[in-house]
């Protein structure tokens, strides 16, 4: 190995390489200098553990500096708050100034966020769309309940089904994605409406139609049903747009705490009656929180039981 690094880079040099080379090594070996994997390996480690330790406090400024609900913070504040050394704290906050996380003001020399957080995230939740990242949790559904599973968004006075997954009974409710339904007449409908502006429905008084003898066409009796699903967290259709079919639907919010979505099962009420309704109702409301989650909601709604 040394002959090799002498041939190569002459002999005056050969010491200082090797030497550099048991530097980065955290202990001598027996039976001679590693291999160059080896030396290559405990350097990226070395390498890592400090970049590793950097972002971490870059991290925690940052996030303390985010908690604090706009206030400006000195720093000895927020190395006291943070747990490091006023040096160590001064040189990470510099490095966040210079990447445009957080400015000083000049006044007073404290420190606060500025909008380039925002920025990021509101560009990540307009990349967190419902309907792509929906499927395996609809998967799951189907798995849990044997039934169709619909995920709808709210357009007007109608559902728009955007995806959907068929039960493998023989017995199922039809329906296509792209297709509309009465929203007002329809769990995932009532379960989008349910999370509107309190006139949201006023502006549509005129189009409620009865489709079936269950159709809810009263402007007040449907107010205080949607109050009662913003109130319990879930909704459900017994046969009020196509007889004999049913469903049970929860709202899905993003990170903004918006509800943007609605997941339900639907299927023939001989088969999906109350009773499975309130049995699946636990398993629907589950499955809603976890893909709110997983849209960056972070709210306590889903804590509502029935």
């Amino acid at each position: 190995m040394a002959l090799f690094i002498s041939q190569y880079v002459g002999y005056e040099n050969h010491n200082l390489i090797l030497s550099g080379i048991l530097a980065i090594l955290p202990l001598k070996l027996p039976g001679g200098l590693p291999s160059a994997s080896a030396i290559k390996k405990a350097r990226s480690t070395r390498e890592n553990k400090e970049v590793d330790k950097t972002l971490l406090k870059g991290l925690m400024v940052l996030e303390t500096i985010s908690r604090l609900d706009g206030e400006a913070q000195t720093l000895e504040q927020i190395a006291s708050e943070v747990g490091l050394t006023r040096s160590n704290t001064h040189r990470t906050l510099q490095t966040l100034v210079h990447a445009g996380y957080i400015r000083r003001e000049l006044d007073s020399g404290a420190y606060r966020c500025t909008l380039k957080m925002f920025e990021l995230g509101a560009r990540q939740l307009a990349s967190m769309d419902a309907r792509r990242l929906a499927p395996p949790f609809m998967r799951e559904l189907a798995r849990a309940t044997g039934e169709t599973v619909h995920l709808s968004v709210l357009d007007g006075l109608d559902v728009v089904y955007v995806d959907k997954l068929d039960s493998p009974q023989p017995l199922l409710a039809y329906s296509t994605v792209g297709g509309r339904a009465p929203a007002y007449a329809v769990a995932t409908g009532k379960a989008l409406l349910a999370f509107q502006a309190p006139d949201y429905i006023d502006h549509y008084g005129d189009a409620i139609h009865q489709h079936t003898s269950d159709t809810h066409v009263s402007l007040p009796a449907l107010k205080q049903e949607l109050a009662d699903i913003s109130r319990i967290g879930y909704a459900i259709n017994r046969g009020e747009w196509r007889r004999g079919i049913g469903g049970i639907a929860a709202p899905v919010f993003n990170g903004l705490d918006k509800v943007v979505a609605a997941l339900g099962i639907s299927g023939p009420l001989e088969r999906l009656t109350v009773r499975k309704m309130a049995e699946y109702a636990p398993v629907l409301q589950q499955t809603a929180r976890q893909l709110s989650a997983h849209m960056g909601y972070r709210g306590g709604y889903f804590g509502i039981t029935a």
